[in-house]
């Protein structure tokens, strides 16, 4: 008797905890709408604005790292004639990571992209997808920046300092072109002591508060009011700048014309004088339009 008894004991609670769970959903039924839940997006990386062309289903997709330019140039392109005669909408994206761009770019996504020429040759975007190069920003200079020091290009100055590059392997200044430096001295990487971050800021928030001896960058106005220009070392001279690109799966020249004339009147508007120093690749007051050549 006591085992069937004990038996009868389990089955009852097997049952009741069964029956609570059924009733436990059947409440949750009731309390849940039956429209699909969703979720607030917590980081935006685009903006979309329509043109005069409302039924008009095409999208002019834009991507830059920079949000500003992103906003600032689907706002413009917006109101333009000549893009509300072929789009209905523009779409703004912005990424800060290498990743993002090289997203946009492999897949051939963006019809206008900021990139850097080396990212486009990797994935032979140009023959690919017919991207071609719109405006340009001018080459630079690469350089080692210390904040107590004029760092030395040889193999015993880097061994026992503190170094920070960008984890981007498509940036030229902030990694490829370091690690050229430390190879060409035959130095093992695993020897020096790197910190790896995500933005060419954080290399100078890591410099500015002591963290690391030394960064690799390019240099700008504004690094004199925390950096001396003395403490400077150039690592490569000549690196070339990034570059708007257009795809241009047709021979759109009214729609190249006009995105490069938005690029070049949103030059003027930034902060940044590396960023107003910008050229055309092709000349628009001619007809047919041509071609510049390189710069």
């Amino acid at each position: 008797m006591n085992i069937i008894s004990l038996m009868l004991h389990k089955t009852a609670i097997v049952a009741f905890v069964f029956i609570a769970l059924l009733l436990s959903w059947l409440a949750g039924q009731i309390v849940v709408s039956e429209k699909e839940i969703t979720f607030p997006v917590m980081i935006k990386t685009s903006t979309t604005c329509q043109t005069t062309a409302t039924a008009n289903q095409s999208q002019l997709i834009v991507f830059t790292p920079s949000k500003y330019a992103a906003q600032l140039l689907s706002e413009s392109l917006c109101d333009d004639k000549v893009v509300a005669k072929q789009y209905g909408s523009v779409i703004g994206y912005w990424g800060y990571r290498t990743v993002d761009s090289l997203e946009f770019v492999g897949k051939g996504i963006a019809d206008l992209i900021l990139a850097k020429n080396n990212i486009m040759d990797a994935f032979r975007a140009e023959s690919t997808y017919n991207y071609q190069p719109v405006v340009g920003f001018s080459d630079y200079t690469a350089f080692f920046i210390s904040s107590k020091e004029k760092p030395q290009i040889t193999k015993q100055y880097f061994l026992d300092k503190k170094i920070a590059l960008l984890d981007y392997p498509t940036s030229r200044s902030g990694y490829i072109l370091p690690k050229q430096t430390f190879k060409e001295l035959g130095i093992n990487i695993a020897q020096l002591d790197i910190t790896y971050v995500g933005s060419h800021n954080e290399l100078r928030a890591l410099l500015a508060n002591g963290k690391v001896d030394l960064i690799a960058s390019f240099w700008r106005e504004s690094d004199s009011e925390r950096f001396s220009k003395n403490y400077i070392t150039p690592i490569r001279s000549n690196v070339a700048g990034t570059r708007w690109y257009l795809k241009m799966q047709h021979n759109n020249t009214d729609l190249l014309c006009a995105v490069q004339s938005h690029l070049l009147s949103m030059s003027k508007e930034q902060s940044f004088r590396y960023y107003q120093d910008v050229e055309p690749f092709w000349n628009c007051d001619s007809y047919p339009v041509t071609f510049k050549g390189e710069f």
